[in-house]
Formats: C-alpha cells, sequence, structure tokens
C-alpha cells in the first residue's frame, strides 16, 4: 500500500531568493560558522546499536585531530546562535559529547550532543542539507499547529532544534497497549486531531517513525500531543491520502483504538474542532502566512503530474472549484488554507470589537 501512496525517494529542492528573502525577513537567516559539507569530512564512524543491539541506522563519527577543535569550537557556536545570544561566552562551558550521522532518509542529518560541563544537562542539534520543502514544512508547523519551530537556515545549510517526545513506532509498539482506557481516548483525540492538521497543511508521509508522541502530566491525568518531526513531504505527493496518517499501515493500531474507543460522533467533532483551531491560527498569522505562501506559489516543489493529481482529488472531495483552478503546490496549500478559514472560523458573539 505504501509502494503506491509514497514515491521512493523525493528529490531535494533549492532554495529559492524569494524564500530566503522571506527567511530573512523572520530572523531564520543567519550567518553560519560550519556548513553541513564541512560535517562530511568525518575520517571514519562506529555503527550505534540501540539496547538490544539492534542498528540504529545511525552511525558515530570522529574526525582527524587537526579538525576535531575547529569543528566543535564551531559547532559550540551554533549551539549559542540557536538558543541563546550568539555571544562565546556559553563557550566555556559547553561540550560537544558526540556527532552522529543518519545513513537513512532524504536528508541525511548529522546529530549534535551538546552537554554544559557545569550540571551534565544536554541537548541535541541537527545539522541538515537545507531542502524547501522542508523549510516550508517547518515554517507551516510553526504557524498552524499548536508547536513552535526553533530552525536556522544559510545558503545549504539548515539548523534544527531537537524535537523531544517518545517516537511513534516505538510508542506503539511498547507502550500502547499498556495505556489504561481514558489515557486511549486521550491518544485517540489526539490522533484524529493530528490526521485533520496533517491533511489540511498538505504534510505528507506521517509514518509511525516521523512523529514523537508527547506526554505531559496535568493535574489528575496525563496529556498526549503528537508532534511531526519528519517535514521532507510538505506538499509534494499527489495522491491526497497520503496527507491523512490514518491510511499509512504504519498507524494502523492507533486507527483501530480510535475506531475502539471513539463514537463517530465524537471523530467528527474533534475534525471539526481542529479545522477551527487551523482557522484561527491562519487568521492570527494572516501576514507572515501569506508572505510564506507567496514564496511558495513563485517555487517548484513537485511535478506537474502530482500537482494534476492532487488538485483533482481534492476537488473530487471538496467540490472547491479553487483547487481545479490551482497551478502548483503553493496556490493548492493557499486554497485550501482558505476554504478552511471561509468554512471553518466562526464569529464569537461574545467577543468586544
Amino acid at each position: 500500500m505504501d509502494k503506491k501512496l509514497i514515491s521512493k525517494k523525493k528529490p531535494a529542492f533549492p532554495i529559492t531568493p524569494l524564500l530566503s528573502d522571506y527567511l530573512t525577513a523572520q530572523g531564520r537567516n543567519i550567518k553560519i560558522p560550519i556548513f553541513y559539507d564541512d560535517l562530511l569530512r568525518f575520517q571514519g564512524a562506529v555503527e550505534i546499536l540501540d539496547e538490544n543491539d539492534n542498528d540504529t541506522l545511525w552511525i558515530r563519527t570522529y574526525f582527524a585531530e587537526h579538525e576535531r577543535d575547529e569543528i566543535e569550537y564551531s559547532l559550540k557556536q551554533m549551539y549559542s546562535i540557536l538558543h541563546s545570544d550568539g555571544s562565546d561566552s556559553l563557550i566555556p562551558y559547553l561540550n560537544i559529547d558526540s556527532i552522529d550521522f543518519c545513513t537513512f532518509g532524504n536528508t541525511k542529518p548529522f546529530r549534535i550532543k551538546v552537554r554544559n560541563v557545569l550540571n551534565d544537562n544536554y541537548i541535541f542539534l541537527y545539522v541538515k542539507k537545507a531542502d524547501a520543502s522542508r523549510v516550508y514544512g517547518l515554517e507551516l508547523e510553526h504557524l498552524l499547529s499548536p508547536n513552535h519551530i526553533t530552525f536556522l537556515v544559510h545558503k545549504d545549510t539548515l539548523i534544527e532544534e531537537h524535537i523531544s517526545g517518545i517516537a511513534g513506532d516505538t510508542f506503539i509498539s511498547e507502550h500502547l497497549e499498556k495505556l489504561s482506557d481514558q489515557d486511549k481516548r486521550a491518544l485517540a483525540k489526539e490522533f484524529v486531531k493530528f490526521n485533520e492538521r496533517c491533511f489540511v497543511r498538505l504534510l505528507a508521509d506521517m509514518r509511525s517513525y516521523n512523529y514523537v508522541v508527547v506526554i505531559t502530566q496535568d493535574f489528575d491525568r496525563v496529556q498526549y500531543r503528537i508532534r511531526a518531526v519528519d517535514f521532507d513531504q510538505q506538499s509534494y505527493e499527489g495522491n491526497p491520502k497520503v496527507y491523512k496518517p490514518q491510511f499509512l499501515k504504519e498507524n494502523n493500531a492507533l486507527v483501530k483504538l480510535s475506531l475502539e474507543v471513539l463514537a463517530p460522533e465524537s471523530i467528527v467533532q474533534y475534525e471539526l474542532e481542529e479545522r477551527s483551531l487551523l482557522a484561527k491560527r491562519a487568521t492570527s498569522e494572516h501576514e507572515r502566512l501569506e508572505h510564506l505562501l507567496n514564496c511558495m506559489r513563485e517555487d517548484n516543489i513537485s511535478t506537474p503530474e502530482k500537482v494534476k493529481q492532487l488538485k483533482k482529488g481534492l476537488f473530487d472531495l471538496v467540490g472547491d472549484v479553487n483547487f481545479k483552478k490551482s497551478k502548483n503546490m503553493g496556490e493548492l496549500l493557499a486554497n485550501a488554507i482558505d476554504f478552511i478559514v471561509r468554512n471553518y472560523k466562526n464569529e464569537n458573539p461574545y467577543i468586544i470589537k
């Protein structure tokens, strides 16, 4: 099923001057001390295995002695730029514990473990090859989801913060069956809302290893949130089903759970809630969102065949003629958001204007 829904390999798309100007306007474009290609100069690596001795598809790299100090210093500067004011005052208190390289996926990221030597607290950051699809996906996540994203770009290098949580596939295999009935209902509600959010904003390929489950203790119960961590498939595929996690076999357990613990009326209610929230977020971020969508309208982030397939699929689902008129993925996404705003942004009679 996935072979029919998802392309085996999505090409990377360059950052256009128009998108670069947007990133500059939003404080996302920076001068950086190190580039992705600099990290590719590692001299060797060893496999990283999990607790069951399974290959994690990550390798731990090491660098020549004459380069290591410079690279580690530059990565400490990168941490300061991403998480602080960019000054060198933090650097004496930081240590680069590891530089790992992922051999799987489109972006082939480096994962950097940065530790504070005073208290042993640590944090991860990622250095990746910049891809316009991923940049659009990250920015849309920041604007249209309940989650804020920190990332920076310079030319063909992308730096991202780490998104904490339990990997979806791990959560499904190790924790799902142990949940109480109340927790199952809470998780099912979040999956329904996550499913709707991905579809409206055209984020594809949310297989269980491309999102995390975030758990928060709230008074006498536990809150669940599902957060995407992979944004490479933003507005690329042509099949509308790809944009709904419910149609990906890796999520079958969550689909089954949702149908078991939620009444059909509840599922419809949560879908409507999420559409309304998306409409409110789009309205509150209208100026910035419109600037981003203008970049997408002028960009090429998919193929003509996929655009043709998706606009037909969305028109068949919704019946909005604007989808038929769309010329590219940017226009399709703009019309999808416009449709949500027009139909689900209810005026609250109690708000004083």
